[in-house]
């Protein structure tokens, strides 16, 4: 029969008892009588007449010891055991229940944190469970709203393209260049969401290459505010970019950089129809911070903390068609944090939106 870890300990504890009361008996039984026989010569050497009754002492002396140790074993084995059980409840019944909890952990029950335990080590590796516990359900409420998310956003073009199928398929008739068109935006759209939602998770996981070197900003923004223009009407926003003299080049991935700026002037020329969008930088210590600043719509306060949230979009946006995926901000985010830096935003409704982002010098 497999014996628990409250049995293990229990038991341990009483070998330890009884290795000490066995090593007390054999040192006292041979050390005593020597020591009692040496204290009655001494007496003997100053005149006392203990030399007659010598044996009756030393008799004497090993029945009161005997007796002694006797209770003394019973007494001090019985508290001893008393004790260790005590013990050994103590420190198994928290890893009882953390193994109760945890098995409400495993089913996907969060209600019940890991009680602390008055032992310092079981204290610490209870809010260790404690503290997974939350991840994980963090983890598990992001995978839920990510599904939920995700097939939102999947049913429409879904949708429209099944219908479009069906109602050709029942007219018994081919697709006009218009409804193929249409078929042709959605199943882009359906591509996109996928390679941003591929993108994202390896974003996420820490798992996309990140090849990092010296890069100027200045003749970078020169190459993306030529590819913007082009597809700027010309009644658009004004696209431009000032940088700091002497600008110190920043330590990141070409590629990457690229995409982080692509997104935000992408998202700034969406939410601006006119006016300006800006591209800037400056030095901070050891930073270099860009900012992508537009006069476009805006936001409300109640909207910013959410801005870096897959699938989020704004109130300004939201009902457009053509939106996008709802997932480049916060690859954005992620993108700027794998190379070492951080993301902010700031805008005001009605007057633009300003999003910044630092990056390690070269």
């Amino acid at each position: 029969m497999r014996v628990g870890l409250h049995g293990r300990l229990f038991f341990s504890h009483v070998v330890v008892m009884l290795v000490g009361l066995i090593s007390f008996i054999v040192i006292s039984r041979a050390a005593s009588v020597h020591l009692f026989s040496s204290h009655l010569n001494q007496m003997a050497s100053v005149g006392y007449a203990v030399h007659e009754i010598r044996e009756e002492l030393l008799f004497g002396f090993d029945t009161a010891w005997s007796g002694s140790t006797a209770w003394a074993i019973v007494i001090g084995g019985l508290t001893a055991v008393i004790l260790s059980y005590w013990v050994a409840s103590r420190i198994t019944q928290p890893l009882m229940e953390m193994d109760r909890i945890t098995h409400k952990f495993a089913a996907g029950n969060w209600a019940e944190p890991v009680p602390r335990s008055n032992i310092p080590e079981l204290a610490r590796l209870s809010s260790s469970f404690n503290r997974l516990a939350l991840s994980l359900q963090d983890v598990e409420e992001r995978r839920r709203d990510l599904i939920g998310d995700l097939t939102h956003e999947l049913r429409t073009p879904l949708t429209i393209v099944r219908g479009y199928l069906e109602q050709s398929l029942a007219d018994a008739t081919a697709l006009s260049p218009d409804t193929t068109h249409l078929l042709v935006r959605e199943t882009r759209r359906l591509e996109r969401l996928v390679n941003d939602l591929q993108e994202l998770s390896k974003a996420e996981a820490g798992q996309l290459p990140l090849r990092l070197g010296a890069i100027a900003l200045p003749s970078l923004f020169d190459k993306l505010l030529l590819r913007f223009e082009s597809q700027i009407a010309e009644a658009g926003p004004q696209l431009g970019w000032q940088c700091d003299d002497g600008l110190a080049p920043v330590l990141a991935d070409r590629d990457r950089l690229e995409q982080i700026l692509v997104n935000l002037l992408g998202n700034a020329i969406k939410h601006t129809r006119q006016g300006q969008i800006a591209l800037t930088a400056w030095e901070a210590g050891d930073q270099v911070w860009v900012a992508v600043q537009d006069t476009g719509s805006g936001m409300t306060s109640d909207e910013l903390p959410h801005v870096f949230e897959r699938f989020w979009r704004s109130s300004q946006t939201q009902n457009q068609f053509s939106a996008g995926t709802g997932i480049g901000l916060a690859i954005t985010k992620r993108l700027v944090e794998l190379q070492g830096g951080r993301i902010e935003v700031e805008s005001v409704i009605g007057q633009g939106s300003t999003f910044r982002f630092s990056l390690p010098k070269a």
